[in-house]
């Protein structure tokens, strides 16, 4: 062995690289978890979270959600995965709550993106994705969907194992879970409420979050949804002892409205109309799809078979009961056709009674009361919350919020499913428990949670927020045209052509803006006119002399008039 003299020269150390950085990164990673919602989180809808421990992702979830009002011609918005995107390699699996559309409705839109991985869920939430992904033209051979029972534990990379957990909710196969990883046991409930009649007889299964709870639970993220409702959230067998009362004293057809994911309370009512001799007739796209899926998977049994609308002509009205979409007052659903006469085959008449087993999500009170109001004008008899108990969340009151706090035990908690509002009086009801969480976080969509044993805080953020899907464009527009949009609906439209050769003039195409008024444009005409002709002898560019026009015509609008249309100058050389 050769042994350096004191001037030998000793090679100098590479300089690192960018794979010894990454490595690096993961190492120091590996002393914590990291929690990041990229939807979910300070809202109701487009559920989506990321769990990452050193060189490994998990992912629940991929839902959507529906637009605002002021959100004109969006059809529904998809979370941002931008951070999904740049450590795709990292992903190792995902899981599936439950089969509503705010957990699973992205997901035609967010697989293709990523690597194929394992994606673990219960019999009808997989059933429900892949009747999704087939619509998109998504091969089964193009994802790898594992169906799981509801007390089924997985391994998801080195890191993640993960024991699903049965949640009573209003729709069947719904999990919670819990999760093991070397920092910890998260408890996270999905979607649920504590029913103690569930319509299907299974419970939530609480003893396993008990004897999680004994064993340590460190973090605890619940759903928030109800957190202002004292009390208990009724159960769906009372709504169904309210539902049968009621349609018994019906003499007409019935037209029952509901979610049509809500399997259990949809084979309520088929049950109670073949007890009172009434045949069912199933309307709506998304209700026969949800109805064809649950009953090829046994949750949902048919004692007679649905009719069509051609099928009850020799039907007495007392012996119709019609299930149909519209529980949100969607314009083209079927209920909404009917208020307002749109329907082919159907007409409401005097004597029918409409119900509408459900309540409007945050944003569609006025299309439901648009519609309901239409129904009264029609002289149909029409049933609804509050003043009718036909209907029941699907979200747990203070009551079993607390519960899961105690049985759970968690060091720390993490609001979670809600707004802003319901994640604080959550935290606020775990405060009052007899053993309160160490520590309580109310984060925010894009937020890096770092979890570890004595460690629950915001470290940093990654992008998040909503992709906005319009037609079949995704991503494609976004809060300025958003904005245009609205302006153009609030203020109108209009547009100056300015021709410069052979001689110049302008022409004026104007849409919502005023009723047609000649002299009104003739003075617009002519404000843009004196604009132009007066860029042009001082000889500007074609540029200027367009913003000189739009600047003009702008000032003179709103003095004229006091409106702020949208202006699009064109100048035609």
């Amino acid at each position: 062995m050769t042994n350096p003299g004191k001037d030998a020269q000793v090679p100098a150390a590479a300089a690192p690289t960018q794979q010894d950085a990454r490595t690096q990164e993961t190492k120091a990673q590996e002393n914590f978890l990291e929690v990041i919602p990229l939807g979910g989180m300070g809202e109701i809808g487009k559920n989506i979270t990321a769990y990452r421990y050193g060189d490994e992702i998990m992912v629940v979830d991929g839902g959507l959600a529906f637009p605002d009002p002021h959100q004109m011609g969006v059809d529904l918005i998809i979370p941002r995965i931008d951070y999904l995107q740049q450590n795709a390699g990292l992903i190792k699996g995902w899981i599936l709550t439950h089969g509503h559309e705010d957990h699973i409705g992205g997901l035609p839109y967010i697989l293709p993106r990523l690597p194929r991985v394992p994606v673990y869920g219960a019999g009808l939430t997989l059933g429900l994705v892949r009747e999704k992904l087939s619509e998109f033209g998504i091969r089964d051979a193009d994802t790898d969907l594992r169906e799981v029972d509801l007390n089924a534990k997985v391994r998801i990379g080195k890191h993640f194992g993960v024991e699903f957990i049965r949640m009573t909710h209003s729709i069947p196969d719904n999990a919670g879970y819990i999760l093991t990883t070397p920092v910890g046991r998260v408890v996270h409930t999905g979607d649920f409420k504590l029913d103690e009649e569930p319509s299907d007889g299974k419970l939530s299964d609480l003893g396993r979050i008990e004897q999680a709870g004994k064993d340590g639970v460190l973090l605890l993220i619940s759903d928030s949804t109800n957190a202002e409702r004292p009390g208990r959230t009724a159960s769906e067998s009372e709504v169904a002892r309210n539902l049968e009362d009621l349609i018994s004293k019906c003499r007409g057809r019935v037209f029952m409205t509901t979610f049509a994911s809500n399997v259990h309370r949809i084979q309520n009512v088929i049950n109670i109309a073949h007890r009172q001799g009434r045949r069912v007739v199933m309307e709506g796209r998304s209700m026969l799809k949800y109805a064809q899926v649950a009953q090829s998977l046994g949750h949902m049994d048919l004692p007679e078979p649905l009719l069509t609308n051609e099928e009850v002509g020799s039907l007495q009205d007392q012996q119709v009961l019609y299930v149909c979409t519209g529980s949100q007052g969607q314009p083209m659903s079927v209920l909404s056709r009917l208020a307002f006469g749109n329907h082919a085959k159907i007409a409401l008449r005097r004597g029918d009674s409409v119900i509408l087993s459900s309540n409007p999500i945050p944003g569609n009170e006025e299309a439901v009361n648009l519609v309901i109001n239409r129904l009264y004008e029609i002289g149909v008899d029409v049933y609804y919350p509050p003043t009718y108990r036909v209907h029941a969340s699907g979200h747990g009151s203070q009551e079993e919020l607390a519960t899961v706090l105690n049985l759970a035990r968690p060091k720390f908690f993490l609001p979670w499913h809600g707004e802003p509002r319901h994640q604080i009086n959550h935290a606020r009801l775990a405060q009052t428990l007899p053993r309160p969480p160490k520590r309580t976080l109310i984060a925010r969509n894009g937020d890096v949670v770092r979890l570890s044993a004595d460690e629950f805080k915001v470290t940093g953020t990654v992008p998040a927020g909503g992709v906005y899907v319009d037609g079949l464009g995704v991503g494609d527009i976004g809060d300025d045209v958003l904005l245009d949009r609205a302006s153009m609906s609030q203020e109108g439209i209009l547009i100056m052509t300015a021709v410069l050769h052979p001689t110049p003039h302008v022409e004026i195409v104007s849409r919502g803006f005023v009723r047609p008024n000649r002299d009104l444009d003739g003075q617009i005409r002519k404000v843009a006119l004196d604009a132009v002709e007066s860029g042009m002898r001082e000889k500007k560019r074609l540029e200027d002399v367009r913003d000189d026009m739009y600047g003009a015509v702008r000032r003179f609008v709103r003095k004229v008039t006091g409106r702020n249309p949208v202006l699009i100058p064109l100048i035609v050389d």
